[in-house]
């Protein structure tokens, strides 16, 4: 038989066979939950004066927390019924008694619609809950700096806007054993705080696994491709990337549209600051990043970081890069350790998201 004539019949026996699991997973607590309005409904019928038409908010919200949402609309509809039940048994319907009908109506008619909104999830809130949190830690995890030899150090440090947990800002890190070298890419999406999550966590991924497979000259180039072809309407971010040789001190350095890294050398006590051109990813097709190549030398540092630490609503770029190689340059009579953390809660105003990168050759 063509595979035409099957999708339809099939197409609706997988939705009826999912749709199934789905009530069977749901049938224990939908049915706890459903006694527990019953007898919040009978006690309301049999004293309407000490349980208020309110108390069956209680099995709605816990069905809201527990149950999918294919499910929740039918435990609303008999909360409300039972509503309706206690309500007709008042033995005088007074205005305070009207006035809780209507606000328990409209109470149930917003967690219906907050459920329908998370309909296309198909999972409960905490369920949902659940897994943007494994999706952050994720994030968290693969920017993890990985572990150097000896006489290096290094940190990472990232705040998002308004304190969220999901930031535009994010460190993919990966180790090159065979060659003795590390990949750092600080990259910052379009956007801030929770608006700019959801991307970030979709490139984190794809960009960890184009920095395993792909030199440091393709790897811009690669990375500005698979957000052309995303077709995003804000699919824009720029990006930073470094190579860096752990036993010569040996790196390279190539960013897209980012702010420059700065450079301190501890043996002369200076900075400078390593620019170099590249277009912003997912804007231009065909683009050329141009490297900027050096060596760390004992006690040199280098720090890689987002616009948001530096350009605030009163602090112009140029003025920002100063004054964060100006706390580079107090680590050096404080200690490196610890100082990434330590410069993002010196400077930034906390309204954009903040990433830093402090490298240090001991």
């Amino acid at each position: 038989m063509p595979h035409t004539l099957l999708a339809g019949p099939l197409g609706r026996a997988r939705t009826w066979v999912a749709r199934q699991r789905a009530t069977h997973h749901d049938g224990p607590v939908l049915v706890l939950l459903g006694a527990l309005a019953l007898l919040l409904t009978a006690a309301g019928v049999a004293w309407p004066g000490t349980v208020a038409i309110s108390s069956l908010l209680l099995p709605m919200f816990l069905g809201t927390l527990w149950l999918t949402p294919r499910s929740v609309p039918w435990l609303i509809v008999g909360c409300l019924a039972g509503v309706s039940v206690i309500t007709i048994s008042q033995p005088v319907l007074e205005v305070g008694v009207l006035s809780r009908l209507a606000i328990t109506f409209v109470i149930a008619l917003i967690l219906l619609r907050s459920t329908m909104s998370r309909r296309r999830l198909g999972v409960t809130t905490l369920r949902s809950d659940s897994m943007f949190v494994d999706l952050r830690d994720r994030i968290v995890k693969q920017g993890q700096l990985p572990d150097l030899p000896p006489g290096w150090y290094a940190q990472t440090g990232i705040r998002a806007a308004g304190g969220t947990a999901f930031s535009g800002d994010f460190v993919v890190a990966v180790k090159d054993v065979p060659r003795r070298a590390v990949e750092l890419v600080m990259v910052d999406v379009s956007g801030k705080g929770v608006e700019a999550g959801t991307r970030s966590l979709l490139l984190s991924g794809a960009f960890g696994g184009l920095l395993s497979a792909l030199t440091p000259k393709d790897f811009l180039v690669e990375a500005n491709n698979y957000l052309l072809r995303q077709q995003w309407e804000e699919g824009f971010a720029t990006a930073i990337h470094l190579h860096l040789n752990v036993d010569t001190g040996d790196f390279e350095l190539r960013k897209a549209g980012h702010p420059p890294a700065i450079w301190l050398k501890g043996g002369s006590g200076t900075w400078q600051v390593l620019d170099s051109d590249g277009p912003v990813l997912g804007l231009v097709p065909a683009p050329s990043f141009e490297p900027v190549a050096g060596r760390l030398q004992a006690s040199d540092a280098l720090m890689l970081y987002t616009d948001g630490l530096v350009e605030t609503t009163d602090r112009d770029l140029h003025s920002g890069i100063d004054k964060l190689a100006g706390r580079g340059q107090l680590l050096m009579q404080r200690g490196f350790e610890g100082g990434a953390a330590w410069i993002i809660d010196e400077i930034g105003d906390g309204h954009d998201d903040r990433a830093l990168i402090l490298l240090h050759r001991r």
